[in-house]
């Protein structure tokens, strides 16, 4: 009897699914040869050739389906694209700006902070929070980016000499202390070996999201307590989530009363909660603890790739320094105003181009809330859509030349296809907070460059690229230090 309900049940769900694959119209998409059982699945099993693999799947057409399960009847499926009428239709809409299931991993941190939020309630609190990204702020940060950045070329100058360093250890904790003082206005000094559990407990929550995306069990939210990695994540969001409420309850009453005119995001979204009682303090928190996790992560994933860059190049480095130098002289330790980093424009170029040979974001998702038409094909309701930004800014219609390394291309930099060069999103959805990384990426780029000079290892350092919440190599970013006399 087991084996007969066992066939019926398989039978109705075959013809379920079966009926839904051919209503949904992803069919007409072209698909890339998968195992006809389990799809796609199997073909990308971690991080590190996901970018490989990806792109040999994009051969296959610009918008492509994968699937997991049998063809005729998936249990998942959706789109891979590098389109780039498809990504400016995506990103331009009002309607699809619901982010992909994927990142759903990250909801027990962020809970309904920016990233993750969507309709009325996202619009409300984008709306609420752009004031806090005006340039006037962000020049108020000035002096938190170039005292966070004297600590960290003071501990680069123990490597000097070395056959090689690691960076992403050491700006990943660079980045941590910049955007603590900057988002919460508290300095955890992950830099001097303070508070190391807030640093583990990001650490753990990093890890945990992504091993979770490539687990049959932990990735689905009714098996995930039976894996040792909820109960880490558990314990890890005691302390995230903790430090930030005590750090929230302890301005309360006093952030109303400063009289400096320098505020953290999060004074003047309490002050802005008061004078408009529009945010509750579960909103605050949520929204700080989704600047803390999107702050750190991006821009030291962006600074590491430049440094490798400029050690690959020492052609460009040497400009970049002589750009240094108009500004400042020979003056290794000068006062840095928000007025050079914004004329420091060779550096500027140097930074979008390693932003699109390594974007920090390689991918973006995307979700369906209602059936779109797009060129007369129907993409169905609640249909996930990667847009695949790697893929995107290495197309020789709009970058020629796509693998070289030319900062020299944005120099005069325009096209017509404001869709082509994304590092930080486009869009309703783009990201926040891009003025406020490039700022830091300069800060911190052009005081490594005066106080060193970056050269690549003996053998050369090779990356081994892999798609994590950013894009990281798995075998770290190696470059020599040299210091300058």
């Amino acid at each position: 009897m087991l084996v007969v309900a066992a066939f019926i049940l398989t039978a109705v769900l075959y013809f379920v699914f079966k009926k839904h694959h051919t209503e949904n119209g992803l069919h007409k998409f072209p698909e890339p040869p998968g195992n006809f059982f389990v799809g796609h699945i199997l073909q990308a099993p971690s991080t590190e050739n996901a970018i490989a693999v990806t792109s040999k799947f994009l051969d296959y057409g610009k918008t492509i389906r994968l699937r997991c399960g049998p063809a005729a009847c998936p249990i998942i499926e959706g789109l891979v694209t590098k389109d780039y009428n498809l990504i400016e239709f995506i990103l331009s809409s009002n309607k699809i700006l619901t982010k992909s299931e994927n990142y759903k991993f990250l909801r027990a941190w962020l809970r309904n902070g920016l990233l993750l939020s969507d309709g009325d309630y996202w619009k409300r609190h984008r709306k609420i929070l752009t004031p806090a990204f005006h340039f006037e702020i962000l020049k108020q940060f000035v002096d938190v980016f170039e005292l966070v950045g004297d600590i960290f070329v003071k501990k680069l100058e123990k490597y000097e000499g070395m056959s090689s360093v690691d960076l992403h250890p050491l700006v990943i904790l660079l980045t941590l202390d910049i955007i603590s003082e900057t988002a919460m206005g508290t300095k955890i000094d992950v830099q001097s070996g303070h508070n190391s559990h807030y640093l583990k407990s990001v650490k753990e929550i990093c890890r945990i999201v992504i091993e979770r995306a490539f687990s049959p069990i932990s990735a689905f939210d009714f098996s995930f307590w039976l894996c040792k990695d909820y109960y880490k994540q558990k314990k890890a969001l005691k302390v995230l989530h903790g430090f930030t409420s005590e750090v929230l309850n302890s301005k309360k009453g006093q952030v109303f009363e400063k009289t400096t005119k320098k505020m953290a995001f999060l004074d003047l979204l309490l002050k802005f909660s008061r004078d408009e009682n529009v945010l509750s303090n579960d909103e605050i928190r949520e929204e700080v603890d989704t600047f803390m996790f999107e702050g750190h992560d991006t821009t030291a994933a962006g600074i590491c790739f430049i440094l490798y860059c400029l050690a690959d190049h020492p052609d460009v480095q040497a400009k970049v320094l002589q750009e240094q130098k108009a500004l400042f002289g020979d003056e290794k330790n000068p006062a840095v105003a928000y007025s050079d980093l914004q004329n420091m424009k060779y550096l500027e170029c140097v930074i979008k181009e390693t932003c699109r040979l390594y974007p920090p974001v390689p991918v973006i998702g995307r979700y369906t809330t209602e059936e779109v038409n797009f060129e007369g094909y129907l993409i169905p309701k609640r249909t996930n859509i990667v847009l695949f930004i790697y893929a995107l800014h290495r197309n020789p219609d709009f970058f020629p030349e796509p693998e070289k390394f030319r900062p020299e291309r944005f120099e005069n930099f325009h096209t017509s296809f404001p869709y082509a060069y994304i590092p930080f999103s486009a869009g309703a959805r783009n990201c926040i907070g891009q003025k406020f990384a490039m700022l830091e990426m300069k800060s911190v780029i052009s005081k490594v460059v005066r106080h060193f000079e970056v050269k690549p290892t003996q053998p050369r350092h090779e990356l081994k690229l892999s798609v994590e919440a950013v894009l990281k190599s798995v075998n770290g970013i190696k470059v020599v230090l040299k210091k300058r006399h």
